[in-house]
């Protein structure tokens, strides 16, 4: 068995396709030689897939990254990524070629990058493609904070829902946030302050969850939160880290004084209730997280 696995790796730094294996942090695990070179990885090292970006654009090798704010762009990536069991995806590199990455997800949440060198498709196709990724981001990004936006996660949650009823997974876990007393930090700091608030719960809850999760802001200070395979009190705790992150976070440098909260509603979807149900669910959780005096996690089941 080890001969014929060496044999296999063998082929592999052969091969001018890109081979990367990426586990559920997101972290490097395997990687063939033509993967590590077109995105100019060591072939000692195994970084996360933010790792590798950010070497990326700030080294200005391996993928072209075009844009003026580098976190922003992560975070709208980030709420794409691993979202669905199979996409493909088009890679712009510095070196001039142009890839067809396809990225298979399994259950647990590891990943099967492969990759193929598309560079002499015709170049007005190319352009058009581009276009047209270009335009499918903007449509499912929130404009404000990068991340994912209502019409992409409420697409997430339909798409659960229908796998769960097709007995394709087992329920999951939803969790609605509020960040509290929201219209207080408006006044105190104004509209601009209250976005800066936006965008650092968005950062610090992108830190916090798993690749397998989705995330998105579904409007105003409400956030959505979809754990698929996960048991409810693994939910829970999920969402109890980001609100004590939250709680420590200074997102205006010269208000040390400043502090903000978050309340959660959260619930596991049953098989065979309609999306509205589950909705208003988890909405009443969250109600009752305000009432109890916010800042807190709220859990109802039924």
């Amino acid at each position: 068995m080890d001969s014929l696995i060496e044999r296999v790796i063998a082929l592999q730094d052969m091969t001018p396709i890109f081979i990367a294996l990426y586990d559920t942090q997101d972290r490097l695990r395997h990687a063939n030689r033509a993967f590590r070179e077109a995105f100019n990885i060591p072939q000692d090292a195994f970084p996360t897939w933010i790792e590798v970006l950010r070497a990326n654009y700030q080294d200005r090798k391996g993928l072209i990254i075009t844009t003026s704010d580098f976190d922003a762009w992560l975070l709208s990536a980030q709420s794409r990524r691993g979202k669905v069991p199979f996409r493909g995806l088009e890679l712009d590199m510095h070196d001039g070629r142009w890839i067809w990455m396809t990225e298979t997800v399994q259950d647990d949440g590891w990943m099967l990058c492969v990759g193929t060198d598309i560079t002499k498709l015709r170049q007005n196709q190319r352009s058009l493609r581009q276009d047209r990724d270009i335009a499918m981001r903007a449509a499912q990004t929130d404009e404000l904070t990068g991340t994912a936006n209502r019409r992409f996660v409420f697409a997430k949650l339909d798409a659960h829902i229908g796998n769960v009823q097709s007995g394709l997974e087992p329920p999951f876990g939803l969790c609605v946030m509020d960040i509290d007393f929201f219209k207080a930090i408006n006044d105190r700091f104004g509209h601009q302050g209250g976005d800066t608030v936006l965008r650092d719960f968005v950062k610090i809850a992108h830190e916090t969850i798993r690749r397998s999760d989705t995330f998105g802001r579904v409007g105003g200070e409400e956030f959505m939160l979809i754990m698929p395979r996960t048991a409810l009190s693994d939910c829970a705790a999920m969402a109890q880290r980001i609100l004590e992150k939250v709680s420590t976070s200074c997102p205006f440098p010269g208000a040390a004084d400043f502090s903000y909260s978050c309340s959660a509603g959260l619930t596991l979807y049953t098989s065979g209730e309609s999306r509205a149900d589950l909705y208003q669910r988890v909405d009443r959780a969250l109600y009752s997280a305000k009432q109890k005096g916010r800042a807190r996690v709220e859990s109802v089941e039924e």
